[in-house]
């Protein structure tokens, strides 16, 4: 049998204090002396109390609960940002509930419904496309959404990602410089922002250099399909001197179907990728890649994101940050080139 729920009531007669301390104690941002906040912590314990956090969103208007959703987790980037946003909303007083669907508009659009459901204060969509009348129904809902590593012409969201336009230019310059000229590259899914911006970039710097590219393929963001593209770059009458691959998932492909066929990445051919996941440090890829600058990104995305919670006012933002070229042993570097 199932032991009585201790009330708040009960935990203020055990504190001496009145039941608004104990509910002030228990709030996130709210204020009360240290003296107070040790007398009912520690009858709090000794009851075995926990405050009801449902009930609590109920009178407050507030869950503290951030919905985020994401399309997919095979790609080591969104687990480690996942982690990352994780942590620093809890920093900030938030837990999140996280929910995945294919993405297309019809499943995005689900799941979001359901988070609205839920109650949450805010919606991080996390490389996934929302549909525009459900981004307009959650800002009538006063529910906040920021898309994260992923823009779309949504004047009801924010959006936080990378400057990838100019990352795409900053590694075709790159490699120019380190004297490719039979340059391909595989794209990240061209329905996709950010597989169009890091290709559009990408075929700024070519045009200026007076380059056409080898070829443009896209990779739809799979390993599968990156390979694919691979062998067939390496089948073709002339072979790639070097292949910008839309982001790191890819690149490992891409680096395997290299090493398959007997050729050495950065000597026969030179990789790089996009994004710095960790898996591109190891000695087994030694990947050079276009950094997304993920602590940056995070905190812009949690600011961004709090701010409209704590003020429906404020209007939508749109940030990209630059991020660094990471040099490895994937690609040849050109005399004198820092990142």
């Amino acid at each position: 049998m199932g032991g009585v729920k201790v009330t708040s009531a009960e935990v203020a007669a055990r504190a001496g204090v009145s039941q608004s301390a104990v509910s002030r104690v228990f709030t996130p941002g709210a204020s009360a002396s240290r003296k107070t906040i040790e007398k009912v912590r520690r009858a709090a314990e000794e009851l075995g109390y926990r405050p009801n956090v449902l009930a609590r969103a109920m009178v407050s208007g507030r869950s503290r609960i951030i919905g985020l959703v994401v399309a997919y987790l095979e790609n080591q980037f969104y687990p480690v940002a996942l982690e990352r946003l994780s942590l620093a909303l809890q920093d900030r007083g938030y837990r999140i509930l996280i929910f995945t669907t294919p993405n297309s508009t019809d499943g995005v659009d689900a799941v979001m419904e359901d988070l609205m459901d839920y109650q949450v204060d805010g919606i991080v969509a996390a490389s996934v496309s929302l549909g525009s009348d459900l981004a307009a129904r959650a800002q009538a809902a006063g529910v906040p959404v920021v898309l994260f590593n992923r823009g779309q012409d949504l004047p009801s969201c924010s959006a936080v990602t990378s400057a990838n336009r100019a990352g795409g230019r900053k590694v075709a310059e790159f490699l120019i410089a380190g004297g490719h000229r039979r340059i391909a590259h595989i794209a990240g899914w061209q329905g996709s922002s950010t597989g169009q911006d890091r290709q559009a970039g990408f075929l700024d710097a070519m045009d200026a250099a007076g380059l056409a590219p080898l070829a443009v393929m896209d990779g739809m963001y799979s390993r599968e399909a990156a390979m694919g593209c691979a062998r067939e770059l390496l089948d073709a009458n002339v072979c790639p001197d070097a292949i910008f691959v839309g982001n790191d998932h890819m690149a490992f492909a891409v680096i395997d179907a290299l090493r398959a066929a007997g050729l050495v990445p950065g000597r026969d051919i030179s990789v790089v990728g996009y994004d710095d996941v960790p898996l591109a440090a190891w000695g087994a890829y030694d990947l050079t890649t276009l950094r997304q600058p993920l602590n940056r990104m995070i905190a812009a995305t949690v600011d961004t994101l709090l701010d409209q919670i704590d003020d429906p006012d404020r209007a939508p933002q749109r940030i990209e940050i630059d991020g660094p070229l990471i040099l490895r042993g994937s690609a040849r570097v050109p005399e004198g080139w820092t990142s």
